[in-house]
């Protein structure tokens, strides 16, 4: 059995005493002042959509024992709509599948304007407080349509029962084009009993390893379970021939990728659940989340909502990352601030000139540091690779940890025991020795003013590269390597002239210049990045 019906949704609601010149309905009055009750902040909620139950021995002889009932919803949003747009559906009981299908216009837009484009995603009858317990998955806007049993669920949704009460689809119309947006929404509840449950296969923490060790890993992949075009397989081979130790699985929004990782882990790769938490007003990357944990999105940083989320993301051990914060597309760039931030994206894919922006910003931070004492945040680089060309692994990060194990990993990201490759052929050892003492990346060698203090950079595997070591003042020294691409660099300074030093590895400009940093021009300074270490810190006896 299957019956259809279209429903209409006003989305921009009359105020109250407005007269739009027409007589409408009790039905439409009704309808707009459901919509005016619930336009507030910035949600909106539409009217509910009704279903009819399933047929038992006290309903009603045509209600559905199996089969399908269709609706269909339209609308239009104005420019200027609410970040959320919700539409209850009232699921009955005796409900095996909820599937759903939207679709939208996209009229021609001036250059430069932005056009329409509507995320979506679904909470269930546990309600779509922010935080709750309700959300049962999200695509953004790379599917058109989704389906979730109790046995499997579209990627970047949760299987599980079909449960009565009110569900709300979730509209994300994030940008509305000047002209409005029209929308429809199609909802199929399939009656019948419900599937075998869903078993999930969640990765396990902790690998082989080699101990104590330096491990390479990639901290920002993505999957066909957010807009990743590559399977989970594809993504865990992709980390293999990278050479990598470890990767972090973050899809956008979802939690969903985390049951099928079990399988493709292995002593050989170890594979850690997070999410890529996609705001209005930037991106972070929630590191080490339980496997199944999610994390919501739906604030912008004048809600003062961020440090409560990543708050939950510390409560469980994890990581919150501010990703590629320079990024130039809508609702990329990063607004929060860093005080909540364990470490910050400053290397995103390919050597591009936001990621200059995102170094630039992050060793001024490095001062901020030295300046109040306060905790320093370290760097870290990613290849938030999605689809092919997209290389994963580069860049990666380089982590010395005492085991391959997700605690381990984290604890050195964290602690800033890590420094940033673009490919596993790039081999680096950076350290200071001095007074008797040594330390290396992210500790600290403690000594008097006027004691000299060796930096030492030893690197492989980038032909006729430029070295560069920067403190606090800026770039102090800059050396050339071979073709090659393996040397040694050795500079001086004391306590009294540097507060920290950290290393870059660059490679030649585009006409094969080394590039000089203590220069003005149109050009640009340097070629892409190869190594990035984070810093050693130097500090005065006494001090």
């Amino acid at each position: 059995m299957c019956r259809d019906e279209i429903c209409e949704h006003s989305t921009t609601p009359l105020a109250a005493g407005v007269d739009d010149g027409a007589q409408p309905s009790a039905d439409t009055v009704d309808r707009r002042r459901l919509l005016m009750a619930a336009a507030t902040g910035v949600a909106l909620t539409l009217a509910p959509i009704s279903f009819t139950p399933a047929r038992a021995d006290d309903t009603a002889k045509d209600a559905p024992a199996d089969g399908e009932v269709t609706r269909v919803v339209t609308g239009h949003l104005a420019t200027g709509a609410a970040d959320f747009v919700y539409l209850p559906v009232e699921v009955p009981k005796g409900v095996q599948k909820i599937a759903v299908q939207y679709s939208y216009d996209k009229p021609a837009v001036p250059a430069g304007t932005p056009g329409n484009s509507c995320d979506i995603g679904v909470f269930d009858e546990r309600g779509l407080k922010l935080g709750g317990k309700g959300f049962r998955g999200w695509s953004g806007g790379f599917r058109t349509s989704f389906e979730i049993s109790n046995s499997e669920a579209t990627p970047g949704y949760l299987p599980g029962p079909v449960n009565p009460g009110t569900w709300h689809i979730a509209l994300g119309p994030y940008q509305v084009a000047p002209q409005g947006m029209n929308y429809q929404v199609q909802i199929t509840l399939t009656y019948g009993e419900p599937g075998a449950a869903f078993t999930p296969n969640y990765p396990p923490k902790r690998a082989k390893g080699r101990g104590r060790a330096w491990y390479r890993g990639d901290g920002h992949l993505h999957t066909v379970y957010s807009d990743g075009k590559r399977l989970p397989a594809e993504v865990a081979a992709g980390a293999r021939a990278a050479g990598l130790d470890f990767m972090v699985s973050t899809d956008h929004n979802t939690s969903a990728s985390h049951a099928v990782w079990g399988q493709y882990s292995g002593d050989d790769l170890l594979i850690v659940t997070g999410e890529e938490v996609t705001t209005r007003n930037g991106h972070w990357l929630a590191l080490g989340l339980p496997a199944g944990e999610w994390i919501d999105w739906r604030y912008r940083s004048r809600d003062d909502a961020f440090g409560r989320f990543a708050r939950q993301v510390h409560s469980v051990g994890g990581l919150v990352v501010p990703a590629h914060p320079y990024c130039p597309y809508v609702a990329c760039q990063w607004k929060f601030g860093y005080d909540d931030a364990d470490l910050v994206e400053v290397w995103n894919g390919p050597w591009t000139y936001d990621d200059e922006s995102a170094v630039d910003t992050w060793d001024a931070k490095l001062g901020e540091a030295v300046r109040t004492g306060k905790r320093w945040l370290p760097a870290m680089g990613n290849s938030d690779a999605h689809s092919e060309p997209q290389v994963i692994g580069l860049p990666h990060n380089v982590v010395y940890a005492d085991d391959l194990a997700t605690d381990a990993i984290l604890g050195g990201l964290r602690a800033g025991r890590t420094w940033i490759a673009e490919s596993h052929t790039v081999q680096l050892t950076f350290a200071v020795t001095g007074n008797g003492g040594k330390a290396g990346i992210g500790e600290t060698l403690t000594a008097p003013t006027g004691a000299p203090i060796d930096v030492r950079l030893d690197v492989e595997g980038v032909p006729n590269g430029t070295i560069r070591f920067i403190t606090d003042e800026g770039q102090m020294h800059q050396e050339s390597l071979p073709a090659s691409g393996s040397g040694s660099v050795v500079w001086q300074t004391t306590t009294s002239l540097a507060a920290y030093v950290r290393a870059e590895v660059r490679h030649p400009m585009a006409d094969g210049t080394p590039g000089k940093g203590n220069t003005m021009g149109p050009n640009l300074m340097w070629g892409p990045m190869a190594a990035l270490t984070n810093p050693v810190f130097l500090r005065r006896s006494g001090a």
